[in-house]
């Protein structure tokens, strides 16, 4: 299986980690964002949607989106489970995984496309009041982090799974590419990245790249 990925990007981080905790190998194609690689005919027709990562089949069968991707190697790979084993413990952990991507990372999201970064490509005009809001929402969502780790090792079901995968990709993103650090008095959230940090997964992950 190839997958079409960026290494700075953090949804491909996440099916990467995602495929090395079931210890799934796959065939890295990285795609030049900066060049517009990913708006190309030849890769529109593996994804309309022009984003990454996408995943490509042995038959040519391309699956885009990252939780979609996800599900399929969960689906292929069944162990170690990561996305829930029981109906209770699948909802817990679908229901912090909603919260992580619509309230963090769509906030992040937002702080990027109106920061430093974005705005140097001349791709965007940035809107400071957007960004500033955004800004708070993330800072919010950390210490609202901090206080649901309170006396938890993981983020959801008393193990390490997606949420926990998502949660560290978008958290690492914020930091080193948008400038949302987390405040260091959280020491919840920081106990927890180091805890996810030793992890094969993304020891594996951070030696690649």
């Amino acid at each position: 299986m190839i997958l079409y990925t960026a290494k700075i990007a953090p949804n491909p981080r996440r099916v990467m980690i995602f495929a090395a905790e079931k210890g799934i190998e796959l065939d890295m194609v990285e795609i030049d964002l900066r060049t517009g690689e990913h708006k190309s005919p030849t890769f529109i027709a593996k994804n309309p949607s022009g984003k990454i990562p996408v995943l490509e089949l042995e038959d040519g069968t391309c699956i885009a989106e990252t939780i979609a991707i996800s599900r399929y190697l969960e689906s292929v790979q069944p162990e170690p489970n990561l996305f829930g084993e029981t109906p209770l413990e699948t909802a817990h952990i679908e229901m912090y995984h909603r919260f992580l991507e619509h309230e963090l990372f769509t906030q992040v999201g937002i702080s990027w496309v109106n920061g430093p970064i974005v705005a140097a490509t001349g791709l965007v005009t940035p809107i400071e009041a957007a960004k500033a809001r955004s800004d708070a929402f993330v800072h919010a969502y950390f210490q609202r982090l901090d206080e649901e780790l309170s006396g938890k090792d993981y983020i959801a079901a008393g193990r390490f799974t997606v949420a926990d995968i998502t949660g560290f990709c978008v958290i690492d993103f914020a930091e080193t590419l948008v400038g949302l650090k987390p405040d260091p008095a959280l020491e919840h959230v920081a106990n927890w990245r180091s805890r996810i940090a030793e992890r094969d997964s993304i020891k594996r992950l951070i030696t690649a790249t």
